[in-house]
């Protein structure tokens, strides 16, 4: 044998038989085999545990408790063993019939006396117990289980029906629609065709029944429409309309808004011209014109006419009913309802076209106002005018879109009053021009510039002032600052607080007329 690293012998003494032993190795003894016990002896602490007690002799069985005999039953009864038991001796299980089994010849069909009943399992008591197939419900064979209805009468079902008595019914059914249609068919082709005309044919008259409540807009449409005109302007060959509300009817006076009839001023064969309820019309001629409350009065030949109710300002509340009438859109005598949504809201007006510069603490409402309804009357559940129509919000489209304001009537009256007594109106002016601002927390007008020799002027009012309030009440932007100054009459010494170098300060100022 040869090594792994270039065949150099191995040592073979340690493989080779031991020396004067010859023969196979299978010699050797079985080390399977059973081996001498070589148990060593328990110590005296494993006798004393696990060792026989000296006394104790036998097994360990001896002295246990044994169970109780079982208790022989006594026999039964002689009257038990007549009844149940075996006729005679050998025989096992249920007795024979009285008179014995019958032999083979007898043909009685009870089911005791089959010929097979003795191979029947059901009637051997020793015969085997097992599981069979479940059981098969045989639709043809039994037609089911029978419903009944709570009265213990059966249901009849559909399908317990027969095919018979279906087409039957169905056929009766056609039979009695054939016969119905040619019967219809026959008597309309049998009557005459009644003639198109009736001549004479008066319709019978039925009383409506209607009420209309004092206070629906019915009812005040009816009792306002009267006082309420179309005004027509014409300027070349352009035109315009809106509306009026007769304020004076024995001299004739009606109020408008100024950007209606301001185009026509002082323009050479300009016309306007009213047109009344009843359709009639008169020419019409400016009394005066006030741009910054956007009024007009106007004077028409025509004495008698029907005058509105004017209304107070003080008893108009948020959410009171209003009527809006007027001519939008030159559809004259329109009546449109809402209610009042706001009030005194500084709204600034500047009509396209006219001179109208004003800022009015309007009247809101959501009735639908349009173009044309500028002038017209907004009167409330009484039918009392409480504002003139003139503008509404709107986003782009030139419509209606439920916000529409109106100059209150005590500033109508006032205006309309000194337009009538002098041609022109007057107001209080405070001799400044501002701009609305905010500071993230307070809102205020800042004074761009301030008119020497004005009220201002003397107040000791200056450029880049906040005017925050006037006579205690809050001023948030320019326009309620027009209106606050508005409020009060020329000649008036009022308190004007501004914010100068982030404190403020009160300073008296008298207003001057404008």
């Amino acid at each position: 044998m040869s090594s792994g690293n270039g065949g150099a012998p191995r040592d073979e003494a340690v493989f080779a038989r031991p020396p004067g032993q010859t023969g196979a190795f299978a010699d050797a003894p079985d080390r399977l085999g059973p081996r001498p016990s070589s148990a060593p002896e328990p110590s005296a602490g494993q006798q004393a545990a696990f060792g026989r007690p000296a006394t104790a002799s036998g097994g360990f069985a001896d002295g246990r408790p044994t169970l109780p005999a079982r208790p022989v039953l006594p026999p039964p009864a002689e009257a038990l063993l007549r009844a149940f038991g075996p006729a005679a001796g050998g025989q096992r299980g249920l007795q024979e019939p009285p008179g014995g089994r019958p032999g083979r010849r007898r043909t009685a069909t009870g089911p005791w006396w089959k010929p097979d009943a003795r191979s029947d399992p059901w009637r051997d008591p020793y015969a085997p117990v097992a599981l069979g197939a479940p059981a098969v419900y045989e639709e043809a064979a039994r037609p089911g289980p029978i419903v009944l209805d709570p009265q213990g009468r059966r249901k009849l079902r559909l399908r317990d029906v027969s095919v018979r008595l279906s087409v039957l019914a169905l056929l009766a059914v056609l039979l009695v629609g054939a016969v119905g249609g040619g019967i219809g068919w026959y008597l309309t082709k049998a009557n005459d065709e009644t003639p198109l005309l009736a001549p004479g044919t008066r319709l019978s008259e039925v009383d409506p029944g209607i009420t209309r409540e004092p206070g629906s807009v019915s009812r005040i449409a009816e009792d306002v429409m009267p006082a309420v005109v179309s005004i027509e302007v014409r300027v070349g060959q352009a035109g315009a309309t809106g509306s009026g509300v007769v304020i004076d009817g024995e001299d004739g006076y009606i109020v408008t808004n100024n950007h209606v009839v301001s185009g026509a001023e002082g323009v050479e064969g300009a016309e306007i011209r009213a047109v009344f309820f009843d359709g009639s019309g008169s020419a019409a001629r400016i009394v005066g014109r006030d741009p910054a409350s956007d009024l007009a009065v106007l004077k028409v030949e025509k004495p008698g006419l029907v005058t509105a109710a004017l209304g107070s300002s003080e008893d108009v509340v948020v959410g009171d009913p209003v009527v809006a009438i007027g001519s939008p859109l030159g559809l004259a005598g329109t009546v449109t309802s809402g209610i009042v949504s706001a009030l005194e809201r500084p709204v600034r007006l500047s009509g396209e076209g006219s001179d109208t510069n004003a800022v009015i603490s309007a009247v809101q409402t959501d009735a639908p106002i349009n173009p044309g309804n500028s002038g017209g009357a907004l009167v409330d559940a009484s039918g009392a005018l409480i504002g003139i129509n003139t503008a509404i919000a709107s986003t782009g489209a030139g419509g209606s879109i439920g916000l529409g304001f109106a100059i209150p009537v005590d500033s109508v009256r006032d205006i309309a009053e000194q337009l009538i007594s002098t041609g022109s109106a007057v107001h209080s002016s405070l001799g400044v021009n501002t701009r609305s601002v905010t500071d993230g927390t307070r809102d205020g007008a800042l004074v761009l510039n301030v008119e020497p020799g004005s009220g201002a002027a003397a107040a000791g009012i200056r450029e880049e002032d906040i005017v925050i309030a006037v006579e205690g009440e809050p001023v948030r932007s320019s326009e309620e600052l027009v209106v606050a100054v508005d409020a009060h009459d020329p000649g008036e010494t009022i308190t004007v607080e501004v914010v100068r170098g982030g404190s403020s300060t009160e300073v008296e100022a008298t207003l001057d007329a404008a």
